[in-house]
């Protein structure tokens, strides 16, 4: 997912984003352990996704408050 169009979306919409890309960590870790990971690949792609999100309602709360 690109910046760009996460700087598009609301807070709201951001933290429901940055919940779903958590369960979804969470779901490729429980493969991983099982032994079962089809695209490991999307481990750190899911992981700087949400950091990006966090960065995005970090910077939404700073403007915020002053």
């Amino acid at each position: 997912m690109k910046i760009k169009e996460l700087r598009n979306l609301t807070r709201e919409e951001l933290i429901q984003k940055e919940k779903a890309l958590s369960e979804e960590l969470f779901k490729l870790n429980e493969g991983r352990f099982s032994g079962r990971v089809d695209k490991p690949h999307l481990f750190s792609l899911v992981r700087r996704d949400i950091a990006r999100i966090k960065t995005l309602l970090n910077e939404k709360k700073e403007k915020q408050n002053g």
